[in-house]
């Protein structure tokens, strides 16, 4: 009943209700997942975790069509997946924190690209319209945008655009203005545990707003710890939070931050949040390693 309470009746509407439509891996397809993305071409979705085989590729149905990213040391196996993308050109991107490298992939698990160069440890990713990658660096405390020419697993060129974050970990990219959102993880002070700051930038990296934990609590009476955040197709900012297990909808970056609960039940850890073509939200669950779809009720 707490998370139904919005400190904010005058911020514009939120989207719409969502109910589970459906619910896919689970313990032993999945284990312990770290990243989830969505091919808005094919309706696809690809998830990092931690089995064998990195890199799960489910159909818009369901169904796990393949699996690849060999667990090893071979120039493309995949040692630790952070994060995982997928361009608008159909290539899997992941940041493997094992080697600190950013690999490529096309939609049939063969490897195309790795960036081992200059990275400290690369971590969460998204792709733009163009078929860039912006992707956070959360040891340099850095956000860059990778442009490559995946087909012939040529880099461009990997241009740092923001420097002076805080851990930096996951990032989303809005598809329609450009806007960059960062979660930045803040580090303890004394015994407690840490918190999160959300900043949003513009298309030209100009910080527009920002919000921690702190400020966020004196919207709403609860600590929130935002571990994954994401674009909706109106450009609002949704985040997950493992505190309240919840999804969080903070508004867009002209009225940053309000505070609508999307998702308030049913969650475990979320860690992972994509939307799809449809709309439908993908919210990764690594408490109970299931990948659930959510769609608007």
């Amino acid at each position: 009943s707490a998370l139904g309470r919005s400190g904010s009746e005058a911020a514009a509407p939120a989207p719409a209700g969502l109910g589970l439509r459906l619910c896919l891996g689970g313990w032993g397809s999945l284990v312990n997942p770290t990243g989830v993305a969505a091919c808005r071409g094919s309706g696809c979705l690809a998830v990092a975790h931690d089995g064998k085989k990195r890199i799960h590729v489910f159909g818009p149905g369901g169904f796990c069509l393949r699996r690849f990213g060999e667990r090893g040391n071979a120039g493309n196996d995949i040692k630790y997946p952070l994060d995982v993308t997928v361009t608008s050109d159909g290539h899997v991107v992941v940041t493997d924190g094992g080697d600190c490298s950013v690999k490529a992939f096309d939609f049939e698990g063969r490897g195309v690209l790795a960036v081992r160069e200059g990275f400290c440890l690369p971590w969460g990713l998204d792709a733009t319209p163009k078929s860039e990658v912006i992707l956070t660096d959360s040891e340099a405390g850095a956000l860059y945008r990778l442009t490559a020419d995946f087909q012939r697993g040529e880099l461009k060129k990997c241009q740092m655009i923001r420097s002076q974050l805080v851990s930096p970990r996951a990032v989303a990219v809005c598809q329609t203005s450009g806007a960059v959102v960062v979660i930045e993880h803040l580090k303890a002070r004394g015994l407690n545990k840490g918190s999160t700051r959300v900043k949003i930038f513009s298309a030209e990296m100009d910080l527009i707003g920002q919000t921690d934990s702190f400020g966020l609590n004196l919207v709403f009476p609860c600590r929130i710890y935002a571990t994954a955040v994401a674009f909706d197709k109106e450009g609002r900012v949704i985040v997950t939070d493992v505190c309240s297990q919840a999804v969080i909808c903070l508004g867009k970056p002209e009225e940053f931050p309000i505070f609508n609960p999307l998702i308030s039940h049913g969650l475990s850890y979320p860690v992972g949040l994509a939307y799809m073509a449809n709309d439908s939200l993908v919210v990764l669950d690594s408490g109970d390693h299931s990948i659930k779809i959510y769609s608007s009720t």
